[in-house]
């Protein structure tokens, strides 16, 4: 499908229908990269404690750099290419994929350089020492040399995903991901001339990966396949704005996310372990809701990049809602569910009593309020989308303030119980969804009586191409 062909149908085809054909294999990519994780894991276990240790040390830097690289500055790429594509402009659409290129260069360097030199401080400071130490140090150093490729990858993949493209990276993953599950353990273990690396096996199976998947999406992209074209072109100022206008602030907000778990987990240890493992295993379904919401996300920033920059308000503003309406429904159905039944997660894990009371109790405040977070993710994925997040970032700034500032008052100062912790946590969420509903909401243009029309009408009168 052409540029103009692609163009008239995600401004044209009904929103839900078109919305889900978006997000559907991008969900599926990400719940199968949560799969090879496992997996991972599972071989390092056979290494020994030390060696799993170490994978857990470095794994919350991993995350940060894919959630940076992905739903950060490559939402900020998806946003620009479906802007200039949605306003007909498709020699800068184009000239997008060059410019995050040299992102991905200059982000990944930074990433390679910042995690070689700090890697030694940071581990130690998460806690980590003697073998364990050793293994994080060895598996990071085989990893981070590797960080180039795999911004690279996200950031290709997010220029496709901006152009309405989602099947070729998923392709590219799904084959990448069944040459890494029996490939893996054979750089670990060794398997005929191949000599048992170790944990060294594990980070050089990601690296060698990620860089294989780089130079097939350049290939397919140099030969433009995937209904974007990058070649050579003069860079300039104004669409690195375009796309770190969005990106900076969307990278910033994934890390205020990360900061605020991480606060939380350090009130929450000073109950004791039994606590913290009730949280821990609680909290667990919070990411679980990522990869569905996140895959959701990237098709609302493509069909909300596309009708702004068309021109389109109007359907821009339903898709909004449809997806931040999808979201809530979902997401709240699960939240109610696991309040009113908690060990159906909990027992997965853990059979202790006292880790499944604090787990239970964690559950039962946070989980009704799963739709609000479901609410503000999707609205915040429609700031992306329209070129503006300072907003939703101001919210996620404002939850992080009430939630640290407001807990560690009462647990600390006041001596509060996790009763009060927890709803603190849930009105901060609630907090941070109310700001990006109504900040969103004046940008797209206000329009209440209209609210549930997207869902309830296949296609609207607000479908019109400008």
């Amino acid at each position: 499908m052409d540029q103009q062909a692609l163009r008239q149908r995600l401004l044209t085809a009904p929103i839900l229908p078109l919305m889900l054909r978006q997000a559907l294999p991008v969900i599926a990519v990400l719940l199968l990269q949560t799969l090879v994780g496992v997996a991972e894991t599972f071989y390092v276990s056979f290494l020994g404690t030390e060696a799993l240790a170490g994978v857990a040390l470095v794994f919350p830097v991993v995350m940060l750099m894919t959630m940076m690289s992905a739903g950060g500055i490559g939402g900020g790429v998806s946003s620009a290419v479906a802007r200039s594509l949605g306003a007909g402009k498709t020699k800068d659409a184009n000239a997008l994929v060059l410019h995050a290129l040299v992102l991905a260069i200059f982000f990944g360097l930074i990433f390679t350089a910042a995690v070689l030199a700090g890697g030694p401080f940071l581990y130690r400071a998460l806690g980590g020492s003697g073998r364990a130490l050793d293994a994080a140090l060895t598996y990071s150093r085989f990893v981070f040399i590797g960080s180039v490729p795999i911004w690279v990858v996200n950031q290709l993949a997010a220029a496709l995903r901006g152009a309405g493209n989602v099947r070729i990276p998923a392709i590219i993953s799904f084959i990448d991901a069944a040459l890494l599950v029996p490939i893996s353990p054979a750089l670990i273990f060794g398997f005929g001339p191949v000599p048992a690396l170790g944990i060294a096996g594990a980070g050089a199976a990601v690296t060698l990966f990620n860089s294989l998947a780089a130079v097939v999406l350049l290939w397919i992209m140099i030969k433009g396949r995937g209904g974007l074209t990058l070649k050579w072109a003069p860079l300039e100022t104004h669409l690195f704005k375009q796309i770190l206008g969005v990106g900076l602030l969307s990278a910033v907000g994934t890390f205020q996310l990360n900061a605020t778990v991480v606060m939380v987990t350090g009130l929450v240890g000073l109950f004791g372990a039994d606590a913290l493992a009730g949280f821990g295993t609680a909290s667990r379904l919070d990411y679980v809701l990522v990869p569905p919401l996140f895959g959701l996300g990237t098709a609302v920033v493509t069909l909300v990049g596309t009708a702004i920059g068309a021109g389109n308000q109007a359907r821009a503003r339903q898709v909004a809602w449809t997806g931040a309406l999808l979201a809530f429904g979902v997401t709240e159905l699960i939240g109610l569910l696991v309040a009113l039944m908690p060990n159906l997660w909990l027992e997965i894990f853990s059979r202790d009593p006292a880790v499944l009371a604090t787990g239970a109790l964690y559950l039962q405040r946070i989980g009704p309020m799963y739709g609000a977070t479901g609410l503000g993710m999707l609205l915040y994925f429609a700031g992306q989308g329209s070129g503006r997040v300072a907003a939703p970032f101001l919210a996620g700034t404002l939850r992080l303030l009430f939630v640290i500032g407001a807990g560690w008052l009462a647990v600390v100062r006041f001596g509060a119980g996790l009763p009060t912790l927890f709803t603190i946590v849930a009105l901060g969420a609630v907090l941070s969804a109310a700001i990006t509903a109504i900040s969103v909401s004046f940008q797209l243009g206000v329009r209440l009586p209209g609210l549930l029309s997207p869902l309830l009408n296949r296609k609207s009168k607000a479908q019109t191409v400008v």
